[in-house]
C-alpha cells in the first residue's frame, strides 16, 4: 500500500533529508507541501495545515518538520484530523507535550513517531549488539560543530524550546540511550549561554548508568573546519567507538564498518512498518535527559554570539 504523505515546513532538513527519502520508498508518495514560504515543483502546495487537512483527505500521513517549538499544535491538529504524525526530531519542546500527543494518537487510533534519525546510522545497531553483553566501564560523548553551517540564520534555534547547542547533542543522547544495555541520569551539567542569546552554545553533561559507571559529554557549536561527532564506550572486552555520526564504527582500532549516511531512509522504512502494524513509537528518554541538563545546569554567561 502506497500511502500519500504531506511534509510540513519546507526548511533545510526537510529539503535535504525528507524530501529525498520519502522519494525514494516505495511506500510513500510526497504529495503535497505546507509552507508560507517555501514550495516545491511539481508538488502541491499549501499555506496552512489546516487548508491542505480540508482539501486533501487522501492524504493520511504528516511528517512535521517545523521548529519544536511550534510542532505540538500542528501535531494536534493532524492527529485530530485522523492522519498518522511523524515528528522531525527533537518531537517536541517539552518531554510533558510529547507524552500528550502519543496519549492523544492513541485515542485517535493514529500512529505517532517521535524519530531519532541517528540512531539509523549504520553503526548504531552493530554497536548496540555488541555492547549487549560487555561489561561497561565508562562511556564518553564528543559532538562539537560549527553552528554556522548547518543552522545559518535560524534564531529559532536560540530561542526558549530551540535547544542551543542540544539541538545537534540530543543526536548523540539518542545513540547513547539506544546502545548502552543500562539506562543513564544526569548528575552534573555545566551551560555555557551567550549573553545576547538564550539557549546554550556548548554544554558539558556528566551521567550515571544504573549499572553504575560514569558517562560524559561535550557539546560544542563553535568548532570550525572538521565537524565531530564521536562516541567511545570502553569495557573489560575492549573499547568500542563510533564515529562521523555513527556512520564508522571500530572495536579497539579496528574499523568494522565505514557506510554512507542512510540514517532518513531508515526512518521511513521504519514508519512504514508502523503504520502496517498500527503502532507508534514515543521513545522520550533523549529529550528528557536534554530537560534534566537544563534542571541540573550550572548557567555560565559567554561573550555574545553573532551567526
Amino acid at each position: 500500500m502506497v500511502r500519500k504523505i504531506a511534509i510540513v515546513g519546507l526548511g533545510k532538513i526537510a529539503r535535504d533529508q525528507h524530501v529525498p527519502s520519502v522519494e525514494k520508498n516505495p511506500d510513500f508518495e510526497l504529495a503535497a507541501t505546507v509552507s508560507r514560504n517555501a514550495r516545491l515543483d511539481g508538488i502541491d502546495s499549501y499555506e496552512t495545515l489546516g487548508e491542505m487537512l480540508a482539501a486533501r483527505p487522501d492524504i493520511d500521513c504528516v511528517a512535521l518538520c517545523t521548529p519544536p517549538q511550534v510542532r505540538r499544535q500542528y501535531a494536534v491538529e493532524a492527529i485530530e484530523a485522523g492522519r498518522h504524525v511523524l515528528l522531525e526530531k527533537p518531537p517536541g519542546a517539552t518531554v510533558a507535550e510529547v507524552q500528550s500527543l502519543g496519549a492523544l494518537a492513541g485515542r485517535h487510533a493514529v500512529t505517532l513517531f517521535a524519530t531519532w534519525h541517528s540512531r539509523y546510522a549504520q553503526g548504531v545497531e552493530p554497536a548496540r549488539k555488541w555492547l549487549a553483553d560487555k561489561t561497561i566501564e565508562a562511556a564518553e560523548i564528543v559532538w562539537r560543530e560549527d553552528v554556522r553551517r548547518w543552522h545559518p540564520g535560524q534564531d529559532w534555534i536560540w530561542s526558549p524550546g530551540g535547544m542551543g547547542v542540544f539541538d545537534p547533542g540530543i543526536n548523540a543522547l539518542s545513540i547513547l540511550t539506544h546502545i548502552l544495555p543500562a539506562p543513564v541520569h544526569v548528575t552534573a551539567a555545566s551551560l555555557d549561554i551567550p549573553s545576547n542569546r538564550q539557549t546554550p552554545i556548548a554544554a558539558r553533561i556528566d551521567f550515571l548508568a544504573a549499572t553504575g559507571h560514569p558517562v560524559t559529554a561535550d557539546f560544542d557549536w563553535r568548532q570550525e573546519g572538521p565537524q565531530t561527532w564521536d562516541i567511545t564506550v570502553r569495557t573489560t572486552s575492549g573499547t568500542l567507538h563510533l564515529s562521523a555520526g555513527g556512520a564508522t564504527l571500530t572495536i579497539d582500532g579496528n574499523e568494522h564498518l565505514a557506510a554512507p549516511d542512510t540514517e532518513y531512509d531508515g526512518i521511513y522504512t521504519h514508519f512504514a512498518l508502523l503504520l502496517a502494524a498500527g503502532e507508534s513509537a514515543v521513545d522520550l528518554s533523549p529529550l528528557q535527559l536534554v530537560a534534566d541538563a537544563f534542571m541540573l545546569g550550572n548557567i555560565r554567561q559567554v561573550e555574545e554570539f553573532h551567526d
